[in-house]
């Protein structure tokens, strides 16, 4: 399978998953309408009634095709962005400091920052008067009152390892349910791709270890209950032991390095690494005795993609780029 750039990707996933979304509001000429120019104005277009989402928290009313939309996690991010919406507003996590870059800068660019993930500056989402607030219980539940006074607020449980149900809420409460179908079945195909790709290149045994070191959060790994881990699982690729479980992360001390060897590792940094521990451990004895790490096969990732991008979007790029560490 060819190896796709990130912006081909975007392009060629988006196009058929948007036009499902745009297909009902496709303005046509009136049944023997003459051909050629159509001058005059074109009627306005039914608004979207309201609908019910059962979040988290329970029924939502959300008004028809929100077009002020604020987003506190990362999820939502992309979920918005994915299915054409660019939000007014968005929370970062507290040690990002921009938009996440497998995003072209042109569909951030106007997207005002609301302050970290977890913590929201609320007068900021007020003052953008936004018509649908969306979260997670993890992130946001409790200020979940506080939020619905400014707008209906959609939360789902939490993120991560659910991200394609989730994705579904969003897609509902976006009034995008066609596109969001769509995004979903191209990413299934796109997988089985992938997993076709490396049985082909006799690939299909190799274990890929992930490692994020974290500020204030220290060395973790990540297990199949994450959303990089249903990535993997999806491509039919394999863990090594240590990360083969139902968990979707646990931190691991220094002297513990050795569980983080795979045929093929993948890490990345949030926060300064200093802070994180990764200087010290790329450093260290411990991680240069891995196997993977000897045989230079331990690569750094983006962090914002991998470990944040959680949604389809991220999900296709992560697995190009699966494709691309490991050969096939």
């Amino acid at each position: 399978m060819p190896r796709i750039s990130r912006r081909t990707l975007l392009t060629g996933l988006g196009a058929g998953a948007l036009a499902a979304a745009a297909g009902c509001t496709t303005r046509h000429p009136a049944p023997g309408a003459a051909d050629g120019p159509v001058t005059g104005a074109w009627p306005s277009p039914a608004p979207v009634p309201p609908v019910t989402v059962n979040a988290a928290t329970g029924p939502v009313l959300v008004p028809g095709a929100p077009m002020r939309v604020v987003v506190l996690d990362t999820d939502v991010l992309d979920s918005a962005l994915t299915l054409g919406i660019t939000p007014v507003g968005a929370a970062l996590p507290g040690r990002d400091t921009s938009y996440p870059e497998y995003w072209p800068a042109s569909r951030t660019a106007g997207i005002r920052l609301v302050g970290p993930v977890g913590a929201p500056d609320l007068p900021t989402v007020r003052a953008l008067r936004p018509d649908l607030i969306l979260s997670n219980q993890t992130r946001d539940g409790d200020r979940y009152e506080q939020l619905r006074e400014i707008a209906p607020t959609v939360l789902t449980q939490t993120s991560g390892a659910p991200w394609k149900a989730d994705f579904q809420l969003h897609a509902q409460a976006l009034s995008r349910e066609a596109a969001g179908a769509a995004f979903a079945g191209a990413y299934q195909k796109h997988a089985g791709q992938v997993a076709q790709a490396l049985a082909a290149a006799k690939l299909s045994g190799r274990k890929v270890s992930l490692v994020r070191f974290v500020e204030g959060g220290g060395i973790r790994l990540f297990g199949r209950q994450s959303f990089p881990g249903t990535v993997l699982s999806d491509a039919q690729i394999g863990r090594p032991d240590a990360q083969n479980v139902d968990q979707s992360d646990f931190e691991i001390p220094p002297d513990q390095l050795a569980r983080a060897d795979g045929d093929l590792l993948l890490y990345a940094t949030y926060g300064d690494p200093e802070l994180s521990g990764a200087t010290a451990a790329l450093a260290s004895p411990g991680w240069q005795a891995l196997g993977a790490v000897k045989g230079h096969r331990a690569f750094p990732v983006d962090d914002q993609l991998w470990f944040q991008g959680i949604g389809y979007t991220g999900a296709n790029y992560v697995l190009d780029e699966l494709q691309r560490f490991l050969g096939a």
